[in-house]
């Protein structure tokens, strides 16, 4: 039986070196959020909501244009482990 993610963890690599992580119950949030937020902005420098947190109403601003990369990583253990 194959085992299923708690949650998944989303590294966001920024311009800058900088790496944000941000966490979805499921891969099917995540591509709501990469297609209808991210994926979606109107211009490139346009600032975008991500969530950053399991908290209703908590968001980090950042410009589309400044994700260079995406990294997706399943989390199997309990919330403690990470």
């Amino acid at each position: 039986m194959a085992r299923l993610p708690r949650r998944y963890a989303i590294y966001l690599i920024l311009t800058g070196g900088h790496t944000e992580v941000v966490h979805f119950s499921t891969l099917d949030a995540f591509h709501q959020w990469y297609t209808g937020v991210l994926h979606a902005a109107a211009a490139p420098d346009a600032f975008v909501n991500v969530p950053i947190s399991e908290l209703e109403g908590e968001y980090l601003l950042i410009r589309s244009s400044s994700v260079m990369a995406i990294r997706v990583e399943p989390h199997y253990g309990t919330v403690d482990d990470d």
